[in-house]
């Protein structure tokens, strides 16, 4: 019954895309819903924006194996991206109505930097894309036994499908519905995790040693882990066209700052109710064993929960992870046929570059396939995919945003530095984790860029009293 109830969840989000296809005339509207998201739509997106396997799978085996230090990634590190993106990026780069997150370094600082930062981009989103394929496979493995292998095939077929149909319109009705589903099924199982274990207090006090430490001890080498764990993706993420898609499909500016800020309540909010759950589900269940941490939940619910749990918890994990997994495929299929094809298909029209747009979906999801086989940590992948922002792109983002002398030359070294730096430093141990000492070249590389070619002031113009 939990297996049918599964399919039949999976074929309504196909047919909403179908539905959604309906609004798509162009590239525009596949890539940002037309900029016609209200509120509530807008803020679903947002909360659904990284609500997913890493969230609801790695977080929690993580938490329970390092308490509160080994998740200030996630959720804290998205809340605070959520939050900074509301704070300094989204007014000025709202502002600028342009498509793509590349477009806007092109703005910034030219076709050539435009091109370069896209190419950056793209990688990042394969490994981030892995990391939701492979946690539906696991669901999909434990509620039908099916390998992993095979999961990660019918789960991108059903993604793929939904996405390449209805673009952005499809993933943020699917996301308001899926938030709905989210929220429901992780109170109602939270609520019998309460139930079961007698309360709140005896799973707190049945909690490991240093569950609830925020902060690391008095080493440099803690505390430089800590802060590159909330650099990862509260820094990482910002120059991120999977964000950037989702702010700018709102209606206006105002409904975009707005979403971002609820949706970072949000995300902390429900971000710490899998914790919470694998907390009272270790409590519950000291005995039950699991070759793969990351199944601790799934695995609990299957075992020790009843039908009508288990369908709302496995519609709130599918709904969490395949409202991610098809914005991170639509992100790099965005920037490829924006940013990176379409300056040598001029002559296309924009149907054709719709029908590029839906094929690049169908590319990305290939490529995302392969890295999902190739390495199955959750947590893992989406960590990779974020770094390699971090150490390239959201220098020169920030520094184009903020510092009027930032020049084209600046951003082209400050992309080289970060990315070959990191590279480099990743082969040794540090006290500081290599990408935030990567990230200090970055920023070096702008300084020295700039004051070495400084800025054309009659080139890239941007309206930057609106900031």
């Amino acid at each position: 019954m939990l297996a049918v109830a599964i399919v039949l969840y999976l074929l309504s989000t196909v047919a909403i895309g179908a539905w959604a296809s309906k609004r798509v005339k162009n590239a525009k509207d596949f890539m940002l819903a037309g900029q016609q998201l209200p509120l509530f739509l807008s803020t679903s997106a947002l909360f659904a924006t990284w609500f997913g396997s890493e969230t609801i799978f790695g977080a929690s085996s993580e938490y329970l194996e390092h308490g509160l230090l080994g998740v200030i990634e996630d959720p804290f590190g998205g809340a605070l991206c959520l939050i900074l993106f509301g704070m300094f990026y989204v007014k000025p780069i709202y502002r600028m109505r342009v498509s793509t997150l590349g477009d806007v370094y092109v703005r910034l600082f030219g076709k050539k930097v435009g091109y370069i930062s896209s190419l950056c981009m793209v990688p990042a989103f394969f490994g981030y894309t892995a990391a939701q394929l492979v946690a539906l496979s696991l669901i999909l493995g434990a509620v039908t036994g099916a390998s992993l292998i095979q999961g990660i095939l019918i789960a991108v077929i059903i993604v793929v499908v939904y996405t390449f149909l209805g673009g952005m319109w499809a993933i943020s009705i699917t996301d308001f519905i899926q938030t709905l589903v989210i929220v429901v099924g992780l109170i109602w199982v939270t609520v019998i995790i309460l139930r079961d274990a007698g309360g709140a207090s005896a799973i707190l006090a049945d909690a490991p040693p240093g569950s609830f430490q925020f902060f690391p001890p008095p080493e440099l080498s803690a505390w430089g882990n800590y802060f590159g764990a909330w650099a990862i993706l509260g820094l990482g993420s910002i120059p991120s066209q999977d964000i950037y898609q989702r702010v700018m499909a709102s209606k206006s500016e105002r409904v975009a700052q707005r979403s971002l800020y609820l949706a970072a309540a949000c995300y902390l909010t429900f971000g710490l109710l899998p914790l919470f759950i694998a907390l009272g589900a270790k409590t519950l269940y000291p005995d039950l064993y699991l070759e793969n941490p990351q199944m601790l939940l799934p695995q609990m619910v299957l075992q020790h929960a009843g039908l009508g749990v288990q369908i709302l918890f496995f519609g709130a994990l599918l709904s969490a992870i395949m409202s991610t997994t098809s914005s991170s495929l639509l992100a790099p299929s965005a920037i490829l046929s924006e940013n990176i094809l379409r300056p040598y298909l001029t002559q296309y029209s924009d149907r054709k570059m719709l029908w590029l747009l839906r094929i690049n979906v169908v590319a990305v999801a290939l490529v995302s396939v392969f890295m999902a086989t190739w390495k199955a940590n959750i947590y893992e992948l989406v960590a990779d995919a974020s770094i390699l922002l971090l150490v390239s792109l959201f220098v020169p983002l920030t520094a184009g945003l903020y510092w009027k002398k930032a020049s084209k030359f600046g951003a082209l070294l400050s992309i080289f530095f970060g990315m070959s730096s990191y590279f480099v430093l990743d082969q040794f141990t540090f006290a500081i984790p290599s990408f935030l000492l990567a990230t200090a070249c970055s920023a070096l590389g702008m300084v020295l860029g700039t004051l070495i070619k400084p800025k054309n002031p009659r080139c890239n113009p941007i309206i930057r009293s609106s900031t």
